[in-house]
């Protein structure tokens, strides 16, 4: 678990490609791995990934990660290159302050950057999903102005959300693009996007108590007040 505030900028080293997937090297990542351990998670870009291999002073620090296909096909970690700058995170310690939102580090899907506009000294960036399909669906549901979203791993607040366009903004202040990698990404970049998961967990129940399935205390409720409206209606006669 994580809390999408991002620790540290480390940079793409070396990347080998195998069979099965690929193996990433981070370097200049000292500051993360002072207690570090071979099967630690870190978050790289809004990806859970595991520590195979790591150095805290070789390189500035470095550390190895392995990533499966699955993993290349739905980040946009496959199309990193040698020098790339990347979001680092450590998992979430349990005597930390909780400053951001739940993140898994389990990234949904990408979406594209389709504007930057400076706002003073902020920047406004605004994003577009693809078309949905039934192995991708739409992810627009989860997301409400001024809600939360994970975007290369950052905790950000939704400043717009249009569900005909399939899209959705935000606004870095200055602190923030220069933390983070986000803000130097052009127009038509991919980033990784983790919706809030309160939001799924709340489809679930909802979905499974109106269909039958579960506890039956949501239907219940619905029920009694759809009774309820009806019975002021005059729908329904009196007991």
């Amino acid at each position: 678990m994580f809390t999408g505030l991002i620790e540290h900028m480390g940079t793409v080293s070396s990347i080998q490609h195998d069979a099965g997937g690929c193996t990433l090297t981070i370097s200049d990542s000292a500051p993360i791995l002072g207690d570090c351990h071979v099967g630690d998670s870190i978050s790289v870009n809004g990806a859970c990934l595991t520590v195979t291999q790591f150095h805290p002073e070789d390189k500035g620090g470095w550390f190895e990660v392995w990533l499966a296909n699955e993993t290349l096909d739905r980040t946009d970690l496959g199309e990193r290159k040698v020098g790339d700058q990347v979001n680092l995170e450590r998992a979430m310690g349990a005597h930390v302050r909780f400053g951001g939102h739940f993140v898994q580090g389990h990234v949904d899907a990408t979406a594209s950057v389709i504007d930057k506009t400076s706002d003073g000294d902020s920047l406004r960036m605004l994003f577009e999903f693809p078309e949905p399909s039934p192995s991708r669906p739409s992810l627009l549901p989860y997301l409400i102005p001024k809600g939360f979203v994970a975007i290369d791993g950052t905790s950000l607040t939704l400043t717009s959300v249009d569900d005909a366009k399939r899209t959705f903004g935000v606004m870095l202040i200055k602190h923030t693009q220069e933390k983070i990698t986000l803000g130097k990404k052009p127009v038509g970049a991919k980033v990784n996007i983790e919706v809030d998961m309160v939001g799924k967990l709340v489809e679930k129940s909802v979905t499974a108590a109106l269909s039958g399935e579960g506890s039956s205390n949501i239907r219940g409720l619905i029920e009694k007040v759809v009774e309820d409206v009806l019975f002021k209606k005059g729908a329904l006669g009196g007991q």
